[in-house]
């Protein structure tokens, strides 16, 4: 079976954020993304839960794209300007995709 090269964009990101991530992506050309809740991890500040929180402020969120190279660069910039001030990483991989025409 044939696959095409992509990149996957994964931004884990408060989950206030959320919304505004979403805009900025979709202004940067991003046509579609899978948001998944984050349940805990650890990192600079230490290990953290969402266990016993009752709203979706302290959470974090998962969001993950799939795109073509060629729209990279724009996503990168879109999301720099949400996660600058924010917690949040950034990382992205090289992947391969059946279908390619829905990237």
């Amino acid at each position: 079976m044939e696959t095409s090269i992509a990149k996957r964009v994964e931004i884990i990101i408060e989950s206030p954020m959320e919304s505004r991530l979403t805009d900025a992506l979709s202004e940067a050309g991003v046509t579609g993304y899978t948001v998944l809740p984050v349940l805990g991890g650890s990192g600079r500040s230490g290990r953290w839960s969402r266990e016993g929180q009752v709203s979706r402020a302290g959470g974090m969120v998962a969001v993950i794209c799939i795109i073509r190279e060629e729209l990279l660069n724009g996503l990168l910039d879109a999301a720099f300007k949400v996660v600058q001030r924010h917690i949040g990483v950034v990382s992205v991989t090289d992947c391969q995709v059946l279908r390619t025409e829905r990237f």
